[in-house]
């Protein structure tokens, strides 16, 4: 099988190519799905079959992001939220645009570590503040990468929230397929990833989106941030013991949804939302999260159609070929390989088991120590996922910064995110490969 010609290098391919001409993210990861199964020669029937039965695959995501979805509307309900909104404006509104983006990728890294809502708390938190943006002429790209930089640096190098769920679930596919590796030692290098991409958060904001960009003046839809009061209540009060649960259990039960789920029986029980409400709450959870939680589903469904095509193998040997004994060589096709599947995939969580069971050995094979395995092997995984149309770092921050129709999905968030985060991603894991 020809390089060129393999099923799932052509499938991503066309996803991109897809997206990029602006269908939708959904018939995009159909078509690419079923490209890349008739390539493979599976058959358009069967692949649908594959395609469907893979929803499993991502189905506790999905199911998280949903309920994480109907606590972050619960929180909006309370006021709690418009609160924080509130005052994150009145405390960036003094500051230069620069300085704003660095605060709004500061919040986004609490979702990730110390509040573990991940995305949820985008399109609660941003609408209300596009009229500052607009005034203050701040180029959304800007702010999408700032978010981006929240959602994607933490879980890559600190181990606690969904840290400890990626880096455990590098450490045990490594181990699994032949080296033995623990979370502590992942955390211990994958700081240096972190810091990769903290200098692709610092070009786009100091350098590539610096300068004003003007927006129309368009009401934008902030119904899920609507509250009524600005006066701290019992409600509130509630409220933060509820998202100090979803923190305590996740780190516990190791489970977002079990998590999230407690959340709201808090919020209910404690009253902070009422009975005659939680219809509501659910609704709202599935209006903001529920698109992304199904394009995680079918996102799933098309990993297993890659699988089933047997090209992801096919893909690394026909790459080992060309790499001879160079580790160079073999580092940029490892990472390259990663950016492929993790583009199609659109979750590092996910790939991390497609990739492991090839990558380990081959990084045995070319004498990679354990170090340089575990940076390849998180990079390869993280690599994609900031810049593809169907992960949650790109379709979370669309989610918020297009409440008012200003934001292309595409251009807007996935072409600069990607730019800034997986080329320095790549850059730093093949040159710290080599020396660690």
């Amino acid at each position: 099988m020809s390089l060129l010609t393999n099923p799932v290098l052509v499938s991503v391919v066309v996803l991109c190519v897809l997206c990029l001409l602006k269908l939708n993210v959904l018939m995009s990861l159909i078509i690419a799905a079923m490209t890349g199964a008739v390539l493979g020669g599976i058959s358009i029937p069967d692949a649908m079959g594959i395609l469907c039965d893979g929803f499993s695959g991502n189905a506790n995501t999905a199911l998280a992001y949903v309920l994480l979805g109907t606590v972050a509307t619960a929180i909006a309900s309370t006021g709690l939220a418009d609160m924080a909104s509130k005052k994150l404006s009145q405390i960036m509104g003094g500051k230069s645009a620069s300085v704003l983006l660095l605060i709004l990728a500061a919040v986004a890294c609490l979702s990730q570590n110390l509040i573990p809502v991940h995305i949820a708390f985008i399109p609660i938190l941003i609408p209300p503040m596009l009229a500052m943006f607009n005034e203050m002429k701040v180029d959304r790209r800007g702010v999408a990468c700032a978010l981006a930089f929240g959602l994607k640096a933490p879980y890559i190098s600190i181990p606690f929230g969904f840290g400890a769920i990626f880096m455990g679930i590098i450490a045990d596919n490594m181990t699994a397929n032949g080296m033995e590796t623990s979370v502590s030692q992942v955390s211990r290098y994958n700081w240096m990833l972190g810091a990769c991409m903290f200098i692709g958060l610092l070009i786009a904001v100091f350098v590539t989106y610096r300068k004003p960009r003007e927006y129309k003046v368009v009401a934008a839809d902030t119904a899920a941030s609507d509250a009524a009061s600005d006066r701290f209540t019992a409600a509130h009060a509630v409220t933060l013991v509820a998202i100090l649960g979803v923190v305590v259990v996740q780190v516990l039960a190791d489970s977002l949804a079990l998590a999230a789920l407690t959340g709201v029986a808090i919020m209910i029980v404690g009253g902070a939302v009422k009975w005659n409400k939680i219809d509501e709450q659910f609704d709202g959870g599935v209006r903001i999260m529920g698109l992304i939680g199904f394009i995680m589903l079918v996102a799933g469904g098309y990993a297993e159609v890659m699988k089933a095509t047997g090209a992801v193998n096919e893909l690394v040997e026909a790459a080992i070929a060309v790499m001879g004994g160079n580790k160079w060589v073999a580092a940029t096709v490892i990472t390259l390989i990663g950016l492929l599947v993790t583009m199609g995939i659109g979750s590092s969580f996910s790939t991390v088991p497609v990739v492991a069971i090839l990558y380990v050995p081959l990084c045995q094979r070319m004498g990679f120590s354990v170090p340089a395995t575990i940076i390849l092997m998180s990079a390869a995984a993280a690599l994609g996922d900031a810049g593809s149309p169907a992960s949650d770092t790109t379709l979370g921050p669309t989610a918020g910064l297009n409440a008012d129709g200003q934001h292309n999905h595409i251009w807007d968030t996935c072409v600069p995110t990607f730019l800034h985060y997986n080329i320095p991603l790549m850059i730093g894991a093949i040159v710290l490969s080599q020396f660690v």
